[in-house]
């Protein structure tokens, strides 16, 4: 990854964060674009201490002003993108779908579906140059698991990650850019601070799971840390043949629970 420069949204935390910093210290230069300057920074100021070239720009990943001034300053500045790891994205509101409003299921698809396409749409013009690597993080919702009732929306959002990643790799093969989606179960993150949940009791199955959720791990969940490893592998030239894929990491607990 030397040299190479990395454009990672939601850098400020979880996932995005612990990418971030496992991709600078292989030599990469990061390019973070958060909502929370605060957060971000510190990511960015760490990979500094450590040596590292880093550079942030806060901007809303749903609103297509912002990120496409966000990163046309960050093409400025590097001149190039390699990577592009579109992370960002919220839980949003799990609710009966009666209950569910517009505006939160407007919300969800907005941050997660529409954030996508405006971060792949802007970088794309970088990527050319060279070539290079998009990773999505989608999830094991709307993917292997359909069993958490009342996450309609952020299911749909990430299903349609999933179709988002097959259209976009086949469409930009020819520039020999990469894209890949990978679909996180149960990681240790900060994303369940944005997660609303009303009356789900409601209209649960009644299921009963074997104890320890998580086959591989009796039941402990993943780590934001293997989660960039796996990133690490699909940004790199360890995976120059594989695109239009998608990786499950989730210590089979979807293989279990879908």
């Amino acid at each position: 990854m030397k040299g190479k420069v990395a454009l990672i949204t939601g850098a400020g935390s979880g996932i995005g964060k612990a990418t971030a910093l496992l991709l600078a210290e292989q030599g990469a230069k990061i390019a973070a674009i958060d909502h929370n300057p605060e957060e971000s920074r510190e990511t960015i100021e760490k990979i500094q201490h450590q040596g590292g070239d880093a550079m942030t720009a806060i901007a809303d990943i749903s609103q297509p002003d912002q990120m496409q001034t966000a990163i046309q300053t960050i093409g400025e500045k590097f001149g190039v993108i390699d990577v592009v790891f579109a992370n960002a994205g919220i839980n949003g509101v799990w609710a009966p779908i009666e209950e569910l409003t517009p505006e939160e299921w407007d919300k969800t698809l907005d941050i997660n579906l529409k954030g996508t396409f405006l971060t792949v749409k802007y970088a794309v013009p970088y990527l050319k140059k060279n070539g290079g690597s998009v990773i999505i993080t989608a999830s094991v919702n709307g993917t292997r698991i359909f069993s958490n009732t009342g996450a309609t929306a952020y299911s749909c959002s990430k299903a349609a990650q999933v179709a988002f990643t097959k259209m976009i790799a086949l469409e930009l093969a020819k520039h020999r850019i990469r894209v890949n989606v990978i679909c996180p179960g149960a990681i240790a993150t900060e994303i369940d601070e944005n997660t609303q949940q009303r009356d789900l009791a409601t209209i649960k199955e009644p299921v009963e799971f074997p104890s320890g959720r998580i086959p591989l791990t009796d039941g402990k969940s993943g780590t934001s840390e293997q989660v960039a490893q796996l990133v690490l592998f699909l940004a790199s030239d360890a995976s120059s043949h594989i695109t239009g894929t998608e990786v499950w990491i989730d210590g089979a607990e979807s293989l279990l629970q879908g």
